[in-house]
């Protein structure tokens, strides 16, 4: 059985190693101090289990779990009693081993890790919908002119009260519209709300930092509850 430990202090990562080093058949591949990491190394490499501490800089061990595709089995390792109610919401999710832990307790998730092993996983019902044949273009109405935009041409559009601003590589379309409607319209391939005033091209992606995507000169906000989604659409390396 294949595991690997994410934990932002070296220290936690040294005893979860040496609690696993005396189990049987439990091999550590890697550990790692942040959850990007670590995201990247299970886009190449399959494990039974990670070892995952919730609280860390810039992305929480849940965050992590929603963010994967085709999560291995988690065991949450923390000192923090009050996730544990919404940690088993997450059928990934086998234990929830609090700090310190003891080799008998680490034992006994082990055994429940092997257990769950054995079980098959139902389908998610989270992924991603597929999107509508939608062609390459819609059409807005402006001064009642109607004005073609191709959906490559679309960096961001932002909700500003009753009025949505569809910004594009050439000009900003002010729009009396609001962005449910035109998210409704958009192709999922693509599209993604990221935060509730903004949907955004998630192809013309500059850079992420943080709680905040760069798109040419914007820096645009990512809400918590919308990150997940966003790293999982993104081809990480």
């Amino acid at each position: 059985m294949k595991c690997i430990i994410v934990d932002d202090e070296a220290t936690a990562r040294i005893i979860v190693e040496q609690l696993c080093s005396k189990i049987p058949n439990l091999e550590v591949v890697d550990s790692f101090s942040n959850a990007m990491d670590a995201m990247k190394f299970l886009n190449q490499q399959q494990v039974d289990v990670v070892f995952l501490d919730i609280h860390m800089p810039g992305f929480t061990g849940i965050d992590f779990v929603q963010t994967l595709k085709n999560p291995p089995k988690i065991v949450l390792t923390t000192s923090d009693t009050n996730f544990a109610i919404e940690a088993y919401e997450y059928e990934v999710i086998v234990d929830y081993l609090v700090k310190p832990i003891t080799q008998e307790r680490f034992e006994k998730a082990i055994v429940k890790v092997k257990k769950s092993l054995e079980k098959p996983i139902s389908p998610s019902t989270t992924e991603v919908g597929i999107s509508q044949n939608l062609g390459d273009e819609l059409y807005i109405n402006i001064d009642r002119r109607l004005i073609k935009i191709k959906f490559n041409e679309i960096l961001f559009i932002e909700a500003k009260g009753d009025y949505i601003e569809v910004k594009t590589d050439k000009k900003v379309h002010r729009v009396h519209n609001t962005l449910k409607n035109i998210k409704d319209k958009l192709p999922e391939s693509i599209f993604l709300q990221i935060h509730r005033s903004f949907v955004i091209n998630f192809t013309k992606i500059i850079d992420i930092e943080d709680n905040s995507v760069l798109i040419e000169k914007s820096v645009i906000p990512i809400s918590r509850s919308n990150r997940p989604e966003l790293m999982r659409r993104l081809n990480l390396l």
